[in-house]
């Protein structure tokens, strides 16, 4: 349980929005899903008992119909393209990226055509036409040519600055601290920056506050955190939590 101290900023930032009668959007997207663990087992749990809609990014190459069927009956649970392997390609000196860098630009789309047609074909009910780059990165001159392989919506990490041809619905607030203990980060830091995405979106910014999980890795700080914004925010009334296919649909239509 986080202490109470920690807890305030939030409590009264929801208290402001709710004052103004505004409702803030919040959604989740969880990384590298394979196959069912016991770590997949709790988040699913705790997003079904608090009713948050998840978007779990998963690995097409190294994925099957095991996790297919444990997410038959999860009507929740959405199903993005997490590139195709989540290998790296990047050189030793260059950041971490699989679309993008010396590959030739035909092999990178042949592999996310492939991944795409083999999670649409796994789950009918469930597949949203979003690419998740692994590590959150993509070369820019690929993305116009995603819509020709049937993406309609892109999630990075950040705030939204490209156009293009596809809907772009961001992460902004990431569980994990990956350049420190490898675990989950602060209480306190994570809801400073919950805090701070709402105050800017009470300035008028216009996109959802997307929280990003890595449910394999997630330790002890994670979980409770998570659980905590649940507890605060489900069914609050200055806040939503939407579905990334309600978020692309809303944004396809405004443009």
């Amino acid at each position: 349980m986080i202490d109470s101290t920690i807890r305030e900023p939030l409590y009264r930032e929801l208290e402001r929005w709710q004052a103004a009668g505004r409702v803030a959007r919040l959604w989740l997207r969880d990384d590298d899903a394979i196959e069912p663990t016991a770590a997949l087992d709790h988040l699913l749990s705790e997003t079904k008992s608090y009713g948050i809609p998840v978007t779990l990014a998963v690995i097409p190459a190294s994925t099957g119909e095991a996790l297919a069927a444990r997410l038959a009956d999860d009507a929740h649970v959405s199903v993005a393209v997490h590139g195709w392997a989540h290998h790296n390609h990047a050189k030793p000196d260059e950041k971490k990226q699989e679309l993008g860098g010396a590959r030739l630009e035909e092999t990178i789309l042949g592999e996310l055509y492939e991944g795409f047609l083999k999670l649409q074909g796994l789950y009918p009910t469930r597949f949203l036409a979003m690419l998740v780059p692994p590590w959150n990165r993509i070369d820019k001159a690929l993305v116009p040519k995603l819509p020709a392989l049937g993406f309609e919506s892109l999630s990075i990490y950040g705030r939204v600055e490209r156009e293009g041809p596809l809907a772009i619905i961001n992460t902004h607030v990431d569980l994990m601290d990956w350049h420190g203990t490898r675990g989950g980060r602060q209480a306190a830091e994570l809801i400073g920056e919950v805090v701070a995405e709402l105050q800017d979106r009470f300035e008028g910014r216009n996109e959802p506050i997307g929280v990003l999980g890595h449910h394999l890795v997630h330790d002890a700080a994670a979980w409770d955190f998570l659980a905590e914004l649940f507890e605060a925010t489900s069914g609050h009334p200055a806040v939503e939590w939407i579905s990334a296919a309600a978020l692309v649909q809303d944004q396809m239509s405004t443009t």
